[in-house]
Formats: C-alpha cells, sequence, structure tokens
C-alpha cells in the first residue's frame, strides 16, 4: 500500500489540491458487496459521478466544459473482507488547447454534504 501510495504522488496526481473522500457502508451492504463483488463497481462509477457534479458546480462550471480525475482504493479490513472505500478526486479541471486548467473548489460543508448523501441514498 505504501508503494502504491507513493507511486500515485510522484508519477500519477498531479500537483494540485487533492480531497480524499471516504465512503462507508453500512453492514448490510457491505455483506453485500463481499458476497457479489460485481455490484462494487457500477456503484462506485455512481458515486464518482455524484461527487464530479458537485465539484463542478462548486467551481461555478459547467459539466459539459470540466471534468475530474480519481483513484479509487478498495480497502479490506474487516476480518470478514467487507469493503470500504477512498476516493481522491483532484480539483476539477478544463481543458485549454491540450493543456488541462485546474479549478480550486472549497471544502463542502457539513450541510452540503448531508444534502449529497441523503440526495443520492435514495
Amino acid at each position: 500500500m505504501l508503494e502504491t501510495a507513493a507511486h500515485l504522488v510522484d508519477h500519477v496526481i498531479p500537483q494540485v489540491p487533492v480531497r480524499q473522500w471516504v465512503l462507508s457502508f453500512p453492514i448490510p451492504l457491505r455483506l453485500l458487496f463481499a458476497a457479489h463483488p460485481h455490484l462494487f463497481a457500477p456503484m462506485l462509477q455512481i458515486v464518482h459521478r455524484v461527487i464530479s457534479t458537485f465539484l463542478i458546480q462548486q467551481a461555478g462550471l459547467k459539466r459539459t466544459d470540466a471534468t475530474t480525475g480519481a483513484v479509487t482504493l478498495i480497502q479490506r479490513f474487516s476480518s470478514g473482507r467487507q469493503p470500504s472505500t477512498s476516493i481522491c478526486i483532484a480539483s476539477c479541471y478544463c481543458n485549454a488547447g491540450g493543456v488541462p486548467v485546474f479549478h480550486t473548489v472549497q471544502a463542502p460543508t457539513g450541510e452540503q454534504l448531508q444534502a449529497l448523501r441523503t440526495a443520492h441514498s435514495a
């Protein structure tokens, strides 16, 4: 894990502000993902899309003009090997003549995090 983190910092993630989003799932969902791992990737795609859209809107940009990059690490700590996830998403960026132009986004407030959680939990 340490080698992976060093590689990401040294060679993959650009020198821009990065925010880590840690996802914790209720135990029934952890058990479901452990029993049916093929369900985990589609769920992570949805989560990534929700967070990316939030960051792009926070930067005052349009989804058609900006994007984000992400690195997802699936960690299995418990004896049941139930997944926990960490997603690192760099600030959103626009492509300007083949060069990414990054836009820093303020940290979400507690209210914004709660709204994201409740709006997309159904």
